[in-house]
């Protein structure tokens, strides 16, 4: 629970600033920033190499010397990082040109800081983890938290109005608000995090072991080429929008609007988070009881029927929830109803697919998400020229069922847990009829409006209850 702390903080923060972002910023460079974000995200799993789990693994390893397991991680992440962000502040000139940001090389500089400091505090915090130092852990990270969030609003509400008392600031970002100042604030908080682990760091053995290493390295790196297909399938479509977007010449301001109703759903995303921090630990504890399959196949009903609730609490509210985002951000607001069920369908995914974990297959986990990911390219890629990010949107929802559809069978074959898949359909079912009964309701007055969806949101609880306990 200490360790997830300081994660659903992050999202929650996140999330809370949402309203400024899509009020202080336009579409564009709200564009930008999740672009930005897209790439920092990919990068980060082939900068770390695996490495963070590799450590777990050898430092518990019977006569191994854990210094020695955390100073190869370490120096080596050290020197792969060192040298990425030599080349992004040689090349940053080129490569903002490339991207289209001329201007703003600085830009380019700070993503490969935020890179390289949270590629080797990743070590240090997995150091933490394995020393059961989880206080400390979640200190730290939430001291890093507090940082973005600080920077944030130093720079978006204060700085602006008080540019002419700390115009050096101006070396690092412009007097107008814009998307350096989101990527400025992370870095900020990148560097503050990095500070605070001198006195770990100063601790740390440098002695290289060349043959531990390779160990380490022919154990990890496949580790990361297997959470590679993972991160890009959930990035995919940021990163595309570049080169399929509908309008070539708004690309940045279709990604921001599509970015902003994202966040809407975030909600049940974070529900997911938090489900997975208690599922995970509760069904490696309970797999060797007798009724352990029969309790998991109700973990799923209910976990899907509160997900349905989020589904429509979020949906039959949502006159009053778009009102987090900006004026020119609800224009995308529709897409809310498939994200919020691409989600819901990747819970589902995630109770299905602890079987490959539970039998110890798996090495099955790479070839289902690479098998999501072909769904997302190929959807992307055919749909987005005409329907922009709405093709971003089914592309998830078409990878999170296939991925689902893949998992459930081979999970019957090689650990079959009985799930009630009625009952699930049911749901689904239940869900669907309330969603379509709020659309065919007639015009009426928001206070009208939201009462009815509430007792459609009651009767939904009662029916998913009822279907459950059958």
């Amino acid at each position: 629970m200490i360790y997830g702390l300081s994660t659903i903080l992050a999202r929650i923060i996140n999330f809370l600033f949402v309203p400024i972002y899509t009020r202080l910023l336009s579409p564009e460079s709200y564009g930008v920033v999740t672009e930005f974000m897209a790439y920092i995200a990919v990068l980060q799993v082939v900068l770390v190499l695996g490495l963070e789990t590799g450590c777990f693994r050898f430092a518990n390893k019977e006569g191994v010397d854990s210094k020695k397991v955390y100073a190869n991680a370490f120096v080596t992440v050290f020197c792969i990082s060192a040298t990425f962000l030599a080349l992004m502040i040689a090349f940053a000139g080129p490569i903002s040109s490339a991207l289209g940001y001329e201007g703003y090389g600085c830009c380019i500089m700070y993503m490969g800081g935020i890179l390289a400091l949270d590629s080797l505090t990743a070590i240090l915090f997995a150091k933490l983890r394995q020393e059961n130092k989880a206080l400390k852990f979640a200190i730290l990270k939430t001291v890093k938290i507090i940082t973005e969030t600080a920077a944030n609003l130093v720079l978006f509400l204060w700085f602006p109005k008080h540019v002419d008392s700390a115009s050096w600031l101006l070396n690092f970002i412009p007097a107008t608000p814009d998307f350096s100042y989101v990527i400025f604030a992370i870095f900020i908080s990148c560097v503050v995090c990095g500070l605070l682990f001198i006195p770990d760091l100063l601790k740390l053995s440098f002695k290289m072991d060349g043959k531990l290493l390779k160990q380490m390295l022919a154990y990890s790196l496949p580790l990361m080429v297997a959470a590679l297909p993972g991160v890009v399938n959930d990035f995919l479509d940021r990163i595309l929008f570049r080169y399929f977007d509908t309008n070539a010449e708004a690309w940045r301001s279709s990604l921001g609007l599509y970015q902003a109703a994202v966040k809407l759903a975030v909600i049940m995303n974070l529900f997911i988070q938090m489900f997975r921090y208690a599922a995970e630990p509760f069904f490696f504890r309970r797999a060797r009881e007798k009724d352990s399959r029969a309790l998991y196949a109700s973990v799923q009903e209910y976990f899907t029927a509160f997900c349905g609730l989020v589904f429509l609490g979020v949906i039959l509210y949502i006159d009053v929830i778009a009102l987090i985002l900006g004026p020119q951000f609800r224009s995308a607001v529709g897409v809310v109803p498939v994200m919020l069920l691409s989600y819901m369908i990747l819970g589902m995914l995630f109770n299905v697919s602890m079987w490959y974990k539970l039998s110890g297959k798996t090495n099955m986990a790479i070839w289902i998400t690479l098998s999501g990911l072909a769904v997302t390219a190929v959807v992307i890629v055919l749909f987005m020229p005409k329907y922009s990010y709405w093709a971003a949107a089914y592309g998830h929802l078409a990878s999170y069922i296939v991925m689902f559809a893949i998992s459930s069978l081979l999970g019957a074959k090689y650990y079959p847990i009985p799930y009630r898949w009625a009952r699930l359909l049911g749901i689904f079912l239940l869900m669907g009829a309330v969603y379509g009964i709020s659309l065919l309701l007639p015009s009426m007055g928001l206070t009208l409006k939201l009462s009815i969806h509430t007792l459609l949101i009651a009767a939904y609880a009662a029916g998913a209850w009822f279907i459950i306990r059958k």
